[in-house]
């Protein structure tokens, strides 16, 4: 595949902040962080996660089997993850004080930077949901219906329909947008949410997990755990 380039290793779940800010997590919740170097790619980070959200400015947040969300802070003592309240199944972190996850019954939170009273409940349901360091916002429901977060433009209306069918979406910023649809394609945002009725341009390739940076950068991992980052916007 010319748009991909395989790096070595085997994960379950991958986010990608940006270029330099890569995480992931394996069958076996284990953890990783990209040492940016693809002759040794991975390094194991004390705990164990089922998903992880990694963002441009470093931030990185992750949920364990048990539903018990933790915010990364092994860059500031030796104590690797926080501990915050709350119960999420999915998570993901655009930057510091933009972090949303859904919970068990898909019922959507957003962090309100404040560890004492962490969440805010936002209305609507989804299965999986996107945070980019912008401020954009994208989820998927159960139904694999897509939705792009409008809350902060119209609060009587917090999500608007766009066309396409995914079952997981990342977002690294308001134009680098991919998913994945239900047989495992993957697609990535055109910017315009007309485009023939098709907002969505295919790109070669099968995933189960996808990740996108503010940068521009992009991974998938697909049902083998094997992972892939993007190249297909660089010379072949």
């Amino acid at each position: 595949m010319a748009d991909w380039v395989k790096v070595a290793g085997s994960l379950s779940a991958i986010s990608a902040g940006s270029r330099t800010t890569v995480w992931g997590v394996n069958a076996a919740s284990a953890i990783y962080h990209y040492t940016n170097y693809d002759g040794s790619p991975w390094i194991n980070i004390p705990g164990g996660l089922s998903d992880i959200g990694a963002a441009a400015d470093g931030t990185v947040w992750g949920v364990n089997s048990g539903n018990q969300i933790y915010r990364y802070t092994g860059d500031q003592s030796t104590t690797n993850w926080v501990g915050i309240n709350g119960s999420l199944v999915r998570i993901d972190a655009g930057s510091r004080t933009n972090v949303w996850g859904v919970d068990s019954a898909g019922s959507i939170y957003r962090y309100t930077n404040h560890d004492a009273n962490p969440w805010l409940k936002i209305p609507g349901s989804l299965s999986d949901i996107g945070a980019a360091a912008d401020g954009t916002v994208w989820g998927v429901n159960s139904s694999n219906r897509v939705y792009r977060y409008t809350g902060d433009q119209d609060p009587s209306d917090p999500w608007a329909d766009v066309n396409g069918s995914l079952k997981r979406i990342a977002v690294g910023s308001r134009t680098n947008v991919w998913g994945v649809d239900p047989a495992g394609s993957i697609y990535r945002y055109t910017n315009n949410d007309a485009s023939g009725g098709n907002p969505w341009v295919k790109i070669p390739g099968t995933a189960t997990d996808i990740a996108a940076g503010a940068d521009g950068t992009a991974w998938h991992i697909n049902s083998a755990g094997d992972i892939f980052r993007y190249t297909g916007d660089q010379p072949s």
